[in-house]
């Protein structure tokens, strides 16, 4: 018996080494990053994150699912236990990209699949800041990849959705995309289930913002988010604005105005000049009054602007972007960065020393930093590489029915899903708020498994196809 679970494991091993060799390499990077910034990065939404852990309420910005990941290891006092916990997440969605991939395809093109999220030191350093992206893209992934097998667990993964809403609301639009996935692939019993199971949470979690602010929603922010997008084009002169709408216009010239943020945070911005806090009910419906009427007004010039912010996910640089406050947060730091400078990230700080017990801050410790540094000089994922991957799957499925003349199966490739999906968290961002270059890492790995899966024995696979991959 014992030799035959060795045996069993030395297969393992056997079958799979490229990509335990490639995991074992993202967990020393991982570690390294640990041991050189003790015990976390910080960011400024990180704050607010804690407040929210500390007192339990909705928060009009952003839901507050990061924070109850957080809630789960405050008996820890330990921030550095909760960046543990994002790098395990980023080793597992890894692991899933390959799980999933390579029951379908060759285990070097799974095991190339998953590398970008192992290994990539920008998503190592997203991993170690305090926000929710890493527990966003984690809750997607694991989404997808139960949505992938042969029989999916609707439950499940309608739980995944919700959660992954309300960690960031970008994922609302996945929970239709989900369903009808299903609905394709003549699963309407699943898709049902699956609504059900997504839905069900988020209108809990609704019905606690209700409580809370007398609004319906789970957050407060979204008209304010889009007026901040349309400002990078909004011509109050073709708009005509009606006399409450026009306190919101900007009279400088749109290529001389300021990344769409600055409306939303910056204190001379129209709709922070407004009395009040910028995200109350009246200020946020003003808001999304102003952006539909830009949109309706302008529609070509909205087009073009997302399309504009779309692209600069895939430039082959790194530009600074959108100032080089953000920007340096995305790096891995010569040195402690300074106090908060916002003013709710001050009153942050004191919750985060209640979560720690203790002093907060970051130490930078060399020579682990300086390494983790020169890695990231050298290494990134290029965004118009992000591009090629992205265009693998539909000139794959292009090239074959020129060449087949039809492809095999009755339902959709298997890589439609992934890559739609992919497109979604891409798109969305670029659409209602404005593009941040960690908004790009969570569609890294499903952008990747869709052209793993695209790859599939050189041919497309549905349901009829036989699976004689041994995992």
């Amino acid at each position: 018996m014992v030799g035959d679970r060795e045996g069993a494991r030395a297969g393992f091993v056997r079958r799979h080494g490229w990509f335990l060799a490639v995991l074992v390499i993202g967990a020393g990077l991982r570690g390294v990053t640990m041991l050189g910034y003790r015990p976390a990065l910080w960011f400024p939404d990180s704050y607010t994150y804690v407040v929210t852990v500390l007192r339990p309420r909705p928060d009009l910005v952003r839901p507050a699912g990061y924070s109850m990941f957080m809630k789960l290891l405050e008996p820890l006092h330990s921030f550095g236990a909760v960046t543990a916990a994002q790098h395990l997440l980023g080793l597992a969605t890894g692991a899933l990209v390959y799980w999933a991939a390579v029951r379908r395809t060759r285990r070097w093109i799974a095991t190339l699949a998953a590398v970008p999220v192992l290994v990539e030191p920008y998503q190592i350093e997203l991993e170690h800041l305090l926000v929710s992206d890493t527990l966003f893209m984690f809750l997607v992934v694991a989404a997808v990849a139960l949505g992938l097998s042969d029989r999916p667990r609707a439950v499940s993964i309608g739980l995944l959705l919700a959660a992954a809403s309300l960690t960031r609301t970008v994922g609302q639009p996945l929970i239709v995309l989900l369903a009808a996935w299903f609905v394709l692939r003549g699963r309407l019993r699943p898709a049902w289930i699956m609504l059900v199971a997504a839905v069900v949470p988020i209108l809990a979690y609704g019905g606690w913002f209700y409580a809370t602010y007398q609004r319906v929603g789970i957050i407060g922010a979204n008209g304010v988010f889009l007026y901040a997008r349309t400002m990078s084009f909004a011509d109050c002169v073709k708009m005509d604005p009606p006399a409450d709408l026009r306190v919101l216009c900007d009279p400088r010239p749109a290529d001389r105005r300021p990344p769409s943020q600055e409306y939303i945070w910056a204190k001379d911005a129209p709709i922070v000049a407004l009395p009040g806090i910028t995200f109350t009910e009246e200020t946020d419906d003003l808001a999304m009054r102003f952006a539909l009427l830009a949109i309706r007004t302008q529609p070509l010039d909205y087009a073009g602007s997302v399309l504009a912010e779309l692209g600069r996910s895939f430039m082959w640089g790194r530009p600074v972007y959108p100032d080089q406050e953000i920007y340096g947060y995305y790096q891995f730091p010569e040195t402690p960065p300074g106090p908060p400078g916002r003013y709710p990230a001050q009153v942050g700080t004191e919750f985060a020393k209640r979560y720690e017990q203790g002093p907060i801050g970051t130490a930078v410790v060399e020579p682990y930093a300086g390494w983790m540094r020169g890695y990231q000089d050298v290494a990134r994922l290029p965004g118009t590489v992000l591009l090629l991957i992205l265009l693998v799957p539909p000139v794959a499925a292009g090239w074959r029915r020129f060449r087949y003349g039809r492809s095999r199966g009755s339902g959709p490739a298997l890589w439609l899903l992934p890559w739609s999906v992919a497109a979604v968290l891409l798109i969305t961002p670029a659409a209602a708020a404005e593009f941040d270059y960690r908004y790009v890492l969570p569609a890294v790995p499903l952008a990747c498994l869709a052209a793993a899966l695209a790859c599939a024995n050189g041919k497309e696979f549905d349901d009829d196809i036989p699976r004689n991959v041994q995992v």
